[in-house]
């Protein structure tokens, strides 16, 4: 670099100086906007460079803010999923709460209007004995619960007290295979024992297949085991089928549907009376029937004085006419009247014979037996 500087020192030399008094040039000189001519190249050079930078400084700001804002805008967001959580939990609450409260008046309504004295408990805990269906509700000795009480709900029966204790009682449950209660189904009354399986459903036993027994039928407590009262719902029967010495028939209770919190304890049973049918069986809803077609002109004839046929159906009148509807029975009735009178036949006395009713009417049959004949004599006959 100092060779260079040596060697060219006098053209470097010239080289300043020239820039020297252009830039002196410059900055005495003014352009036509009255702005000197340096700082219109400073301005030009310096101007990318600002640009540059600006966009850096404002692209770096806004990341920045963006941050910042989407920050408070992912708590918020928190907020509200946090808050909407808590509107959920209390509105499952409110639910059970009403579900509760349902049941607990659907209680009051069954024990107003059952003839039995029954205690409302609650269910507290499970049973832990292995496949055993026990529960435990929170009555027990000093409340009167004694073993051997029935336990029931209002849509059916739950099962019996096994254990009793002051402040508890451990409930068997007809789902629990050594529960056993006598039944009676409510259409045909036939008669079973009813037992548990271990799970949801069970079995109605000892019947026999030449019993009938249809699918849908309900089974009632029969009171035969001297647990439960007569007349509680039992279930429906889902399954009937022939087994190989009785009848397998399977039935959903009807006292689990709506699950088991509440209970009640039979504490002095009523026998009751087994309803032909469920409440909400559709087949006790009224039907309606449309009124019968009105008779055709050639069904209504005028029927003579005093004749009553041998069905013992009482005359019309001389002239009068049949106004209402005739039915297929008036119509036969009619037509054997006509038949009758054609062959001259009384009905109600003895005569030649029955008439012939294969025969038109108005065509009377040739009997080949007068009617005068004198029968033979019996005795005349043998020799």
């Amino acid at each position: 670099m100092e060779f260079l500087l040596n060697r060219y020192r006098n053209l470097t030399v010239l080289l300043l100086a020239v820039v020297a008094q252009l830039v002196l040039l410059a900055y005495q000189v003014k352009s036509n906007g009255e702005v000197r001519l340096i700082r219109v190249w400073a301005v030009t050079a310096v101007t990318p460079l600002a640009r540059v930078i600006e966009t850096a400084r404002s692209a770096t700001s806004h990341f920045f803010s963006d941050y910042f804002v989407l920050l408070d805008v992912r708590e918020e967001n928190q907020r509200m999923q946090n808050e909407l959580d808590r509107i959920e939990m209390e509105n499952q609450y409110l639910r059970t709460q009403l579900d509760t409260a349902e049941r607990a008046k659907a209680l009051q309504i069954f024990q107003a209007s059952s003839p039995s004295k029954t205690l409302a408990a609650h269910v507290i805990g499970n049973g832990t004995g292995s496949g055993a269906k026990v529960v435990i509700v929170d009555r027990g000795s000093v409340s009167g619960v004694q073993k051997g009480m029935a336990v029931i709900e209002p849509y059916g029966i739950v099962g019996k007290v096994v254990d009793v204790y002051p402040t508890a009682a451990f409930v068997l449950l007809i789902t629990d295979p050594t529960f056993a209660a006598g039944v009676i189904s409510n259409k045909n009354r036939v008669r079973g024992t009813l037992k548990g399986q271990g799970h949801s459903t069970v079995i109605v036993d000892y019947v026999e297949n030449e019993q009938k027994l249809d699918p849908g039928e309900w089974f009632y407590t029969s009171g035969d085991d001297r647990i439960f009262p007569k007349g509680l719902p039992v279930g429906e029967a889902a399954v009937v089928r022939p087994g190989k010495t009785h009848k397998e028939i399977f039935v959903t209770p009807s006292g689990f549907q709506n699950g088991l919190e509440e209970v009640l304890i039979v504490m002095d049973g009523v026998h009751g009376n087994i309803p032909e049918a469920p409440a909400n069986d559709q087949r006790d809803q009224p039907v309606h029937l449309l009124a019968p077609p009105p008779a055709e002109p050639s069904e209504i004839s005028a029927a003579p004085a005093g004749a009553s046929g041998a069905t013992g159906m009482p005359a019309m009148p001389t002239g009068a006419t049949r106004t209402g509807p005739a039915s297929d029975a008036d119509r036969i009735v009619e037509e054997y009247r006509r038949i009758g009178e054609a062959e001259k036949h009384v009905y109600g006395e003895r005569g030649t014979g029955a008439p012939d009713y294969n025969a038109p009417a108005g065509i009377t049959r040739t009997d080949p037996k007068p009617a005068d004949a004198k029968p033979k004599d019996p005795a005349k006959q043998n020799p």
